[in-house]
């Protein structure tokens, strides 16, 4: 299967500092990926060249493109969401719509009508009195009526409350996701995304530290609550990361059968935060 996005690879530097060190992954159609690390990971400077806003060594495709060399012919195909304040705030939501119809081949002005119709947003409205959340369900809307292949979320729910998170990856999923579009995203939200996600990718200091089907986790990761008799036998499977919890020790294991493991506490799957933390704690110990 020829691969939507393909890195081979690639790294970017600046200066002395390398942002993103030797990745190499592939993305396929149909999709959502989850792009998980810690603040100067090298997520967002993976992201930008995948959309063309940085150049890289090594060998990045996208959509079968070059995306820094071919950036004007990937952009009719691409979405891009990183903050809500990227709109401008002057504008009436009407004129938005205006120059879209205008700039954009493949938007639907009627599709983006209809979704806003669901919403409180007034088309004589100017974005900037609108609500933050507003903000962010207009933005969805104008994103839904690209038919775009690939969308990517940098961070796009920050500073939202809950209930607009919720309703903002509801929407993406009943009206934009299908088996022909792909999305990227990256939060540190890493507990509203887990359940949306066909696959996660881990990025620390530059380096792919896990790249997954989230179908294989379980077959790759355990995790084990013991007390602390058992504790000391269930790390001689040396496990990747343990913590303690209340007098007890949770332990995470990669590649180990669980039948190994049974009779020495509660086995169960970590969620991706846990196992992001095992991956990453345990790879700096």
């Amino acid at each position: 299967m020829t691969s939507l996005v393909s890195a081979r690879n690639v790294s970017k530097s600046f200066g002395n500092f390398r942002a993103v060190d030797d990745v190499s992954f592939d993305i396929e159609k149909g999709r959502i990926m989850g792009l998980i690390g810690p603040n100067g990971a090298g997520k967002t400077t993976l992201l930008k060249a995948v959309l063309g806003l940085t150049d890289c060594q090594g060998s990045l495709s996208v959509l079968g493109l070059d995306p820094f060399r071919q950036r004007k012919e990937l952009m009719q195909n691409i979405c891009f969401i990183a903050d809500v304040a990227v709109l401008p705030r002057w504008i009436r939501v009407s004129q938005l719509l205006d120059f879209l119809q205008s700039v954009h081949p493949k938007f639907s002005r009627t599709r983006a009508e209809e979704l806003l119709q669901k919403t409180d947003i007034n088309a004589k409205s100017k974005v900037r009195e609108l609500s933050k959340g507003m903000v962010t369900q207009l933005h969805l809307s104008i994103i839904t009526a690209i038919d775009a292949k690939l969308l990517v979320l940098d961070e796009p729910t920050i500073g939202l409350d809950i209930i607009f998170r919720k309703e903002f990856y509801g929407n993406l999923l009943n009206d934009y996701f299908d088996e022909e579009r792909t999305i990227i995203i990256t939060t540190h939200q890493v507990e509203e995304i887990e359940n949306l996600l066909t696959d996660v990718m881990f990025i620390n200091h530059g380096k792919v530290v896990l790249d997954s089907q989230m179908d294989d986790i379980p077959e790759k990761y355990v995790e084990l609550l013991a007390s602390t008799d058992n504790a000391a036998t269930a790390q001689t499977f040396n496990p990747i990361y343990e913590k303690d919890v209340f007098g007890k020790k949770v332990l995470t294991f990669e590649g180990i059968d669980r039948d190994q493991l049974a009779g020495l506490g509660e086995l169960r799957t970590p969620d991706i935060a846990d196992l992001f933390v095992a991956k990453v704690k345990g790879e700096a110990a």
